[in-house]
């Protein structure tokens, strides 16, 4: 058994954590960081396959020395060009060759068909038909008799239908709830409405260098073991304490600090309660800077001007990467838009979230960093973000989608929203003349403006595209009814679009901004 002075970095070995349940396990870990407080080692670890948030210094006590994996010699490998490379000794964890070969990649949810089991003259069209794309012309029928699903696991290369092929929404086994075919797509009328971890099937990853004006996405390259450390004990910010997940860059000699105190307004940080206490005294603003431009009861939101107001941004930015891994901070924040949630009592406009978009986006996004503050989790406001982020788009007339990739939390929320309002716009369609209601996709993404691309994959999550007689149809059952239903009771919180005061600028027109 190996002695605690020999424990270095890179060594791995299982560690004692309470889980969920609050039970005792022993998931394996990795050693980041030793250090020597008092004369008593604390060790940093890692849990492999955990998310970095669960990160923690822990004392030798925690550590099953019995099964401790020192770090292998850094071996010379050859790279492709033939020239000599290295290895790190405890490299991210590869994606099993197994999982490789299926087709399958990970997170991204294995897509499923359905097929049905039919008498021989209702078969679907063996071969390789299904293989073959949605032409713009194709009906869709549906199936009026009672039969069984069987779930089949397909490859990725399943086509998907195109966006203006018409689409049948019809429920399973012949009991009736809503009924939709479809029709070529119509134009956007401007007064259309639509109805908390994802497009993220459609992305490809993260790009091999992150663009130094606008995007936020992460060059995970360049981590080194300073970053993957989480450097801030606690945040108090208001009245609340919020213990950091990640890494963010803060002047070195606040790291050293039990607690970084906030001004809950204009966010600038200080070493002390009394620093926070007179600064308080000389800080004027009870709300973030910017235009407020919608409030409903106690729901504010501020649109702020990244180069207008560029202490208030950088400050944001700052606090936002305690809580966001996977996007990356640049102290320019010239190109963006930051837009600030608020909750409102007597003492002023309290944070709650926020998100940020490029005030020029080539991809589309409407959103590049999303975050809602830990305090407020769990009750609602991550979807309200989300839902406003896209009632801008339809104010400004276009489709929008996330930057990719998004959190795990931020992937779940998405899912959710995206669900959730194709469904409503689904299952409020109205037959006309006794005929099914027709749709596209076209007309989903143009009334919700979520771009087609996770119009489709949202589809394909939620096991509603078939394929029957050569042809797409789209399947309502009971469960996904039921289900979509009682999940809206639950969703108090809506965006009101009679309390957005909001113009649209155009960007491209402005020399700067």
């Amino acid at each position: 058994m190996a002695e605690v002075g020999e424990i270095i970095e890179g060594c791995r070995l299982p560690v004692l954590r309470r889980n969920q349940d609050n039970e005792d396990e022993w998931p394996l870990a990795e050693i980041l960081s030793v250090k020597d407080i008092s004369g008593r080692k604390l060790f940093y670890v890692h849990y492999i396959d955990f998310n970095k948030r669960l990160d923690e210094w822990v004392t030798h006590e925690r550590l099953d020395l019995k099964k401790i994996q020192f770090p292998k010699k850094e071996a010379k490998t050859p790279t492709k060009n033939g020239l000599p490379g290295s290895r790190p000794g405890s490299p991210e964890r590869e994606v099993p060759a197994s999982t490789q070969a299926s087709g399958k990649t990970l997170p991204i949810p294995v897509q499923i068909t359905l097929r049905f089991n039919l008498p021989k003259e209702r078969e679907a069209i063996p071969g390789g038909e299904p293989d073959q794309p949605l032409s713009s012309s194709s009906c869709l029928q549906p199936n009026h008799r009672s039969t069984k699903r069987k779930v089949e696991v397909v490859s990725p290369a399943t086509p998907v239908p195109s966006e203006t092929a018409p689409a049948s929404v019809f429920p399973q086994n012949g009991s009736a709830r809503r009924a939709v075919a479809a029709q070529p797509g119509r134009k956007r009328k401007s007064n259309c409405l639509g109805t908390d971890e994802d497009s993220q099937d459609s992305s490809d990853g993260i790009p091999s260098a992150p663009r130094m004006t606008g995007s936020l996405v992460s060059d995970r390259s360049h981590d080194d073991i300073v970053t993957r450390m989480k450097n801030i004990e606690c945040i108090e910010l208001g009245r609340h304490r919020l213990k950091p997940w990640y890494f963010s860059p803060y002047p070195q000699e606040l790291t050293t600090l039990p607690v970084l105190y906030l001004c809950e307004f204009c966010l600038k940080y200080g070493r002390s309660l009394k620093c926070l206490q007179r600064h308080l005294t000389k800080c004027d603003l009870r709300h973030p800077p910017g235009n407020e431009i919608y409030r409903k009861g106690t729901i504010s939101f501020f649109e702020i001007d990244g180069r207008k107001n560029k202490s208030y941004s950088q400050n944001l930015c700052l606090l936002a990467k305690c809580f966001l891994d996977h996007k990356t901070l640049y102290y320019d924040t010239d190109p963006f838009l930051f837009y600030v949630m608020t909750e409102y009592d007597c003492k002023g406009f309290h944070i709650v979230g926020y998100f940020s978009k490029e005030k020029e986006s080539t991809e589309d996004y409407n959103v590049a960093c999303i975050l809602t503050l830990p305090p407020y989790q769990r009750r609602g406001y991550g979807k309200l973000l989300i839902e406003f982020s896209y009632e801008l788009s339809k104010v400004e007339g276009k489709t929008g989608t996330p930057e990719k990739p998004l959190s795990d939390l931020g992937l779940l929320s998405y899912r959710s929203y995206w669900s959730q309002t194709i469904l409503e716009i689904l299952m409020g369609l109205k037959s006309d003349s006794g005929e099914r209601p027709q749709i596209t996709i076209n007309e989903i993404s143009e009334i919700t403006s979520i771009k087609k691309e996770d119009v489709i994959s949202t589809l394909q999550y939620l096991n509603l595209i078939n394929y029957y007689k050569g042809q797409y149809i789209l399947t309502l059952s009971e469960d996904i009814v039921d289900g979509h239903e009682r999940a809206m009771l639950k969703r108090l919180l809506r965006i009101d679009s009679k309390c957005l005061h909001f113009t649209p600028k155009d960007w491209s027109k402005r020399g700067k901004w």
